[in-house]
């Protein structure tokens, strides 16, 4: 079907994506569609906006304006800004999942809420079974969004069933192809050095995701009948492959073809090839494969590019493969089966009448894919989007209230936290500001300061890496591998005090540790926390505080997002969760709904931890009472002033059931664990309820307390270590200020996921 080219009336497009020369799909779709459109519609001002995954970024031609550093919050916000004063008509984001920093690649809505513009998103990744960090920025996305491209009819029916996006939002515009002509493969053989040959080739970045492995395995069958066949692989490794894995997978192709006795007919082309080339070598390749070991893939670039040559493809049945070569226009495969894949592949060789319908088939298919005419087709969708946007602007009031928005954060400043920690780690305790040497270390604040490190690699600081290596070698040498259990106190001359920590201290540890496993993306922290991890956690088994119990469920909870199939973590989860759910139906009463008959320190981790054990592993009971449990913890803990203050149990004495609650002294612990608990139960349950009391319990940080005190210093960036009766204590040691870090961090970082319309109202 023909598109005419539609009159447009936008004079300025802007494209946030990845961007040649960085190698990748996405790059690639960027800027040929970005090209395209430019020489579709010479009128309009097309610039680009790409991310860079590195520090140097990239030689980008003159269309890119601004770059984005991929894990900077705050590049993400001036790219809003810059883009909100350059008179940008329509912002077209390019979202794939992997490419933009934060939890789920949630960075990129801090821009796109900031946008007053249209926005149209095109998405390259539509998970049938997401996560729930991954669904709520999906479904953020979508509601940000003035249209949604999708490139195949399942990307379609994924985003109305799975995320209930409104069909009439959706644009169905397949992926583009270059404008190739229909020749005989013999044309551009010589080229290559492989006249007379049969080419087999397939195409694209490598990573072991690609199953090539396979082709390589069916190759002495094939050869068996076609001994003339040679089997291109063309491709550099994935940048991102190539830094944490080196060329592993590649070698083992390599060594593989050897074992097999092929190596002789199979040609690694390691580079990544510009169109021009890559029309040639496509256009070489009597047969193209796909032969990828994985479903859930929505759209394939290299098979669009092969379809449009009008090769004869056999692929796995991917479902963007499905779709494609449906009604004769391929050949599908199961998954890792070479002996199948050889006897397709030889039934083509074999039937050179059918090889050459299928090719002819597919060519026609692929004219309406070709870049010109879905150049046009985004055109019209920029078009809608703009009518629709200026139909909901008039309708609705663009700026939010307070009441719809959240408070302004304080700046972040990390001038204390580098104070506090020299070559060993951090130490424990200051005088005022200064660093107190004479009261060591513990491996209880060095865990706390490895959590809020590695928060702030999610947020793309520069200095992270630095502070999580020093603070996890601190962990490293504290595991006290004779007995399983790690240490806790170490003096300034970095002597140990005694020989095993306690049971809540080893809890900590595990929680930081199983942070880095699951949030970092640095393979060296993680391998050295993996080792750590994995010695460290059968012990917790074996102890008896519920404190310490809850800390390591903490850390099981985060090391599981990523390492989900461990068999030991999952039942340690189980068993320790199982404990806190006992605990509590034996000590609650009617007026009295807690896990023990008192209250003492971190009381809220007790319900935090038992409440994301029991969404995992999708335990109601247990659900029912972590929520019920921390709702009357948040009641008890509020102010009866108009303010509704935060009011932590107080250290002097605690609070005992039947018996008289301390008010003083409060610490910041109890803030910052009510605050991280309130914050779970938001972003599971997204009631506004929890968001208010995360809010509630930091603003105890910054002045909303029993004194209009505040406890953060915004000059050194420290926190004072309680709240007295009468005054601020004003020594700034690590744990107070690091309990501010925490959950300064993690707000920002959930502001940033979690979509800011709530369900209800307290």
């Amino acid at each position: 079907m023909e598109y005419e080219t539609v009159a447009s009336t936008v004079n300025r497009i802007a494209f946030i994506g990845n961007y040649l020369p960085r190698q990748c799909g996405i790059a690639t779709f960027t800027t040929d569609l970005c090209e395209s459109m430019a020489s579709e519609y010479p009128q309009t001002n097309f610039i680009a906006l790409p991310m860079n995954d590195n520090e140097h970024g990239y030689l980008y031609p003159p269309r890119v304006r601004f770059e984005l550093a991929e894990k900077d919050l705050q590049s993400y916000q001036r790219a809003a800004d810059f883009l909100n004063i350059n008179n940008v008509d329509v912002v077209c984001l390019q979202h794939e999942y992997g490419i933009f920093g934060g939890k789920a690649g949630s960075h990129i809505l801090t821009l796109l809420r900031e946008l007053r513009m249209p926005i149209v998103t095109t998405l390259h990744t539509i998970l049938r079974e997401p996560d729930s960090d991954q669904r709520r920025v999906l479904e953020e996305i979508i509601r940000l969004s003035d249209r949604l491209v999708v490139m195949s009819k399942r990307g379609s029916e994924f985003l109305q069933e799975i995320y209930q996006a409104p069909k009439e939002k959706i644009d169905l515009i397949p992926h583009g192809v270059p404008d190739m002509p229909f020749v005989d493969p013999a044309f551009y053989k010589d080229r290559f050095g492989v006249e007379g040959k049969t080419v087999l080739l397939t195409f694209g970045l490598l990573s072991a995701n690609k199953g090539i492995e396979n082709v390589i395995n069916a190759l002495p069958a094939i050869l068996k009948k076609h001994p003339e066949v040679v089997y291109i692989i063309l491709g550099a490794t994935h940048p991102h492959v190539r830094q944490h894995e080196g060329e592993t997978y590649r070698l083992s192709l390599q060594r593989l073809a050897q074992e097999k006795g092929v190596e002789g007919h199979v040609i690694f082309y390691n580079r990544f090839v510009d169109l021009e080339e890559l029309i040639e070598f496509i256009g070489a390749a009597d047969i193209y494969i796909t032969p990828y070991v994985h479903a859930a893939q929505i759209v394939s670039g290299t098979l669009a590019y092969a379809l449009g040559a009008g090769k004869a493809v056999v692929s796995t049945p991917y479902w963007y493969a499905e779709e494609m070569l449906a009604e004769g226009r391929g050949v599908l495969v199961p998954f890792r089966d070479p002996s199948a894949l050889a006897e397709r592949v030889n039934e083509l060789l074999d039937d050179e009448a059918r090889r050459h319908a299928i090719r002819k088939r597919a060519y026609l298919f692929t004219r309406q894919m070709v870049w010109q005419s879905v150049a046009r087709r985004y055109m019209q969708s920029f078009e809608r989007a703009r009518i629709e946007h200026r139909r909901t602007a008039q309708r609705i009031f663009s700026f939010r209230t307070l009441g719809n928005r959240p408070g302004e954060l304080p700046p972040l400043k990390l001038d204390h936290l580098h104070r506090m920690t020299d070559d060993t780690g951090i130490l424990q305790h200051a005088t005022f500001i200064i660093p107190n040497y004479s009261e060591g270390y513990t491996t209880d604040d060095n865990a706390r300061a490895l959590i809020v490190s590695i928060l702030l690699e999610s947020l793309g600081h520069p200095e992270a890496l630095e502070l999580a290596s020093r603070y996890l070698a601190f962990l490293g040498y504290a595991f006290n591998l004779q007995n399983g259990f790690f240490r806790n106190f170490m003096n300034y001359q970095r002597q140990w005090l005694e020989e095993r920590g306690s049971d809540d201290g080893h809890g900590r540890a595990l929680w930081s540790l199983g942070t880095v496993l699951g949030r970092s993306n640095n393979p060296a922290l993680r391998r050295m926390a993996s080792r750590l991890f994995e010695q460290a956690l059968p012990a917790i088994v074996n102890t008896t505080s519920p404190r310490g119990w809850a800390f390591a469920l903490l850390g099981i909870h985060e090391y599981l997002q990523r390492y989900s199939g461990d068999r030991m973590a999952s039942q340690i989860r189980e068993e320790l969760a199982n404990r806190l759910l006992h605990l509590y139906q034996n000590a609650r009463s009617a007026d009295w709904l807690w896990f023990e008959d008192r209250l003492t320190y971190c009381n809220s981790v007790l319900s935090h931890a038992l409440l994301v054990s029991g969404h995992a592993i999708q335990n109601d009971t247990m659900c029912e009472a972590a929520l019920e449990s921390l709702h009357w913890l948040a009641e008890l803990q509020c102010s009866d002033t108009e303010d509704k203050h935060f009011v932590p149990i107080g250290s002097n004495g605690f609070y005992i059931k039947g018996g008289e609650r301390a008010r003083f002294d409060q610490q910041p612990i109890e803030a910052q664990m009510m605050s991280l608990a309130s914050l779970a139960a938001y972003q599971i349950t997204e009631d506004a309820y929890w968001q208010k009391q995360a809010m509630r319990a930091f603003e105890w940080f910054l002045g909303r307390n029993d004194l209009g005190i505040s406890l953060y210093d915004p000059l050194s960036g420290g926190c004072r270590d309680g709240l007295h009766s009468d005054r601020a204590n004003e020594n700034q040691g690590a744990e107070a200020t690091l309990a501010f870090l925490h959950v300064l961090l993690e707000i920002q970082l959930m502001q940033n996921v979690i979509p800011q319309v709530a369900k209800s109202q307290e």
